[in-house]
């Protein structure tokens, strides 16, 4: 993609806090015939696994996405975003040369596919990605509440995939390249529209060098 130095960021604790805030991640692969194949796949980040961390969900047998194992392929994780309007800068007062823009962050991941089709080897995913997505809930779900026969077949449904990342960039456009005063103004604007997106990006906006809070 292309990355200015200013709006790049490449350490990985910053990185992977965004993979963990927003784990939909968009999967892209090549079909045989050599064409993209873009998939929406939750993911959920093993982050002490390998020099980068380990992306690891699962999907439906019948989606072919999964006959890509092997294959390098790169998933896009996005973070908060949002329109910015040229009201808020200072500059528009001092000289009036001004624009709108759009803000947000973005995570790109590479690595190989790799397929999980030993049976044990599956359900010892499903059961770490079901902990790790219930632990929110006050009576977390847990694939033991389900019957055996049942938890056996819809794994016979799924085929798990991860990927060892060998790459992750992150772009965090977030007015890093507007002056203080301009960037203030920006947070004000963001914060006064109210909405939960809007105040997201404000609070990703006024952490150190685009880190989110």
């Amino acid at each position: 993609m292309y990355l200015p130095k200013h709006f790049e960021e490449t350490r990985p604790a910053v990185l992977h806090r965004l993979l963990q805030a927003h784990p939909l991640g968009l999967l892209i692969t090549l079909d045989a015939a050599g064409a993209p194949v873009a998939n929406p796949i939750p993911f959920m980040l093993e982050a002490g696994r390998g020099d980068l961390g380990t992306l690891c969900g699962h999907v439906a047998r019948a989606n072919p996405v999964w006959q890509a194992q092997g294959q390098q392929v790169l998933v896009v994780f996005q973070g908060p975003d949002g329109y910015i309007s040229p009201n808020g800068y200072a500059a528009k007062q001092e000289h009036g040369k001004v624009v709108p823009t759009w803000n947000y962050a973005t995570v790109q991941a590479r690595g190989p596919l790799v397929v999980l089709d030993e049976a044990a080897a599956a359900h010892a995913l499903v059961s770490r990605l079901t902990d790790h997505h219930e632990s929110r809930q006050a009576r977390p779900w847990a694939v033991g509440d389900a019957p055996d026969d049942y938890i056996a077949g819809m794994l016979r449904a799924i085929v798990c995939i991860e990927i060892p990342l060998t790459s992750l960039v992150g772009k965090y456009k977030l007015s890093q390249n507007r002056s203080a005063a301009d960037r203030d103004g920006v947070v004000a604007g963001l914060q006064a529209q109210g909405d939960g997106p809007s105040q997201t990006l404000a609070a990703w906006m006024q952490a150190p060098a685009g880190e989110a809070p």
